[in-house]
């Protein structure tokens, strides 16, 4: 009898491998062959569940948002019941922050697909929505109306300087806390 394979399982399996080789050598090192031989199966296998390099980036993506829902809704979760809407955002957004060494893999990757969405609008359509999203949940909890994206621009550049070494953890923190001070001082 043949042997049932978890499509999910494997395609994740892939997955990882293009993470783990656009994270370690940029994302123009990744293609079939490459991402092949770091997951351990042939290209063919790839190939198999991944007819194109846009498929495998949108599926690595994917991946990545699973892993920060994931994150996220652990870290809001131990907050407990009605948290306060600064320590809910505080908590979302260091969620995010590439502070630790598994979200600054899954970091890389995604600032990588920012940039390959740049120069392909099909690939960005869903990342427009997202933000959209996200913007209109943080501006829910905002006391001053208009202030989401500025928040969601800090929280990005957070990302990108932690990323590229031009800025600590403890920096960070004490950026976004700083910021979030000034959005919710009572005037």
């Amino acid at each position: 009898m043949p042997k049932k394979v978890d499509e999910r399982e494997r395609r994740t399996l892939i997955a990882d491998a293009l993470m783990r080789v656009a994270a370690e050598q940029g994302l123009e090192a990744v293609s079939l062959r490459h991402v092949a031989a770091e997951a351990g199966v042939s290209a063919g296998m790839v190939q198999h569940w991944f007819r194109t390099r846009d498929q495998m980036m949108e599926f690595a993506m994917e991946v990545v948002r699973e892993r920060n829902e994931a994150r996220v809704t652990e870290a809001v979760a131990a907050l407990g019941d009605a948290p306060e809407p600064r320590e809910l955002l505080r908590t979302i957004i260091t969620t995010l922050l590439p502070l630790a060494e598994e979200s600054r893999a899954d970091g890389r990757v995604a600032l990588a697909f920012l940039a390959y969405t740049a120069v392909r609008p099909t690939a960005s359509a869903r990342l427009r929505e997202e933000t959209a999203q996200l913007a209109g949940f943080i501006g829910s909890l905002l006391p001053v109306p208009g202030k989401a994206l500025g928040l969601l621009a800090l929280m990005e550049g957070l990302g990108v300087y932690l990323l590229g070494g031009q800025t600590t953890p403890d920096e960070a923190r004490a950026a976004l806390d700083a910021h979030l001070d000034l959005l919710f001082a009572v005037p």
